[in-house]
């Protein structure tokens, strides 16, 4: 008997196939079948109906502040610089209490959107490891770092390793773990090496900001007679285990070294138009076979955690150059089977063997009534269309009630941590 069987549903695999009256079988945290819905007859513990609806693999935000949710709105309307001065010293108020009711916040948003996976990066991150680990939900996290910022360089390494080396692997694996690094600019070169060799003594991945803004290249180039991609080309940091987020000021030499370093790049379109950062070369990134995913960044610059808008942002976005460029499925699979891949999770597609990360989106609505079904995901959905969220082969949300975490309470709970500390810096920032 399996532990769960999904059933009637179109079936969108992100594996090259669209199943109408398709069922997806689960059992152990694992999709043992996916086919037609008569092809198959086995029992469950549990099953649900899925007609009308599309069966997908769950999302992966693959570049966010998570606890920034207390900061949406904070600083809007401000250039980059400017937001963020006012966001730093807004930053300095958050004391893990904050932290944690802003990762509790952002985490019942991202479920409630259909987002079952995300790498996370910020600070206070063992409170943001505590709330991945009561919510279910899978995630990459990072402990941030800015060189000089709090404490003083071997000490910060010495905690972020400790980090590294409690969670990775913690919640039944649904957690791993990063060493994250701010940028190249926040950071010296002497530091991201030893960053670099902690990473590979613990075999974990690295979470940096990558050319996000045209003033990190013009400080680079000062500083160092080179951007920030050949810096950390030089010092052998670049590979197929490195999260780069941004990737905006890019050459076309900086593009091929991303490509032979074969590195995982994050989109944040949202939020690199909010702050007027640059539009990134993402259609010649994935031309050339980088594996590019997507991310909503913090809420205080990205405004929402939604997948979904993010999605329609990216494909949008790009289509001011050539309409022709990044079709719906190709944005589909970058914030499913990329962003998986990035994560490095064996999850972002449909097939026996992968985790059973899975989604269900409400498709009885009058914007989804199309012949093609990814583009009318892509253009009418959000994340109050999703009905249905697993992570794990465990409902975390049915027929929009989540089942793991108390939303009146995180609502209550995150209304009063952003009065407080807007209370806070009020009267100091």
């Amino acid at each position: 008997m399996a532990d769960l069987v999904i059933k009637r549903g179109t079936v969108l695999t992100m594996n090259g196939e669209i199943i109408k009256n398709g069922v997806v079988v689960v059992d152990n945290g694992l999709i043992t079948f996916v086919g037609k819905d008569t092809k198959v007859k086995v029992k469950a513990d549990k099953i649900i109906d899925a007609k009308g609806c599309a069966v997908m693999p769950g999302l992966v935000n693959a570049h966010t502040h998570l606890p920034m949710t207390l900061l949406r709105g904070y600083a809007d309307g401000l250039p980059y610089r400017e937001w963020t001065e006012k966001i730093r010293k807004a930053e300095m108020k958050l004391t893990p209490e904050f932290i944690k009711a802003g990762a509790s916040l952002g985490i019942l948003e991202m479920i409630k959107s259909g987002t079952t996976s995300f790498a996370d990066m910020y600070i206070h991150m063992d409170e943001v490891a505590k709330v991945v680990e009561e919510t279910s939900i899978r995630a990459s996290l990072g402990y941030g770092m800015i060189e000089g910022l709090n404490e003083d360089s071997e000490t910060k390494l010495k905690n972020r390793e400790k980090f590294v080396k409690k969670w990775n692997g913690a919640a039944n694996g649904r957690i791993t773990t990063m060493y994250a690094p701010h940028s190249a600019a926040s950071c010296s070169k002497e530091f991201l090496i030893k960053v670099k060799e902690l990473a590979r003594k613990d075999g974990a991945r690295i979470h940096i900001h990558v050319l996000e803004t045209e003033d990190e290249l013009k400080l680079m180039k000062k500083s160092y007679g080179m951007c920030s991609i050949n810096l950390l080309n030089n010092i052998n940091m670049l590979g197929p285990n490195v999260l780069a987020a941004h990737c905006i000021w890019l050459s076309d030499d900086d593009i091929e070294i991303l490509k032979n370093k074969q590195v995982n790049v994050v989109h944040c379109p949202t939020s690199n138009m909010a702050l007027g950062a640059g539009l990134a070369r993402v259609p010649e990134m994935l031309e050339i076979g980088i594996n590019v995913a997507l991310g909503t960044d913090g809420a205080a610059s990205g405004r929402s955690l939604d997948m979904w808008k993010e999605m329609r942002a990216a494909m949008l976005l790009h289509k001011l150059k050539d309409p022709r460029v990044i079709q719906a499925q190709k944005v589909l699979e970058m914030a499913t089977v990329n962003g998986a891949r990035a994560l490095g999770i064996n999850a972002g597609v449909l097939k026996a063997g992968c985790l059973a990360d899975i989604i269900i989106v409400d498709l009885r609505k009058p914007q989804f009534i199309s012949s093609n079904i990814p583009a009318a995901l892509l253009n009418g959905a959000s994340g109050c269309d999703v009905r249905t969220v697993i992570v794990d082969g465990k409902v975390l949300m049915e027929d929009h009630f989540v089942t793991v975490i108390n939303e009146k309470n995180v609502i209550d709970e995150g209304m009063d941590a952003i009065l407080r500390l807007e209370s806070e810096c009020d009267q100091s920032c």
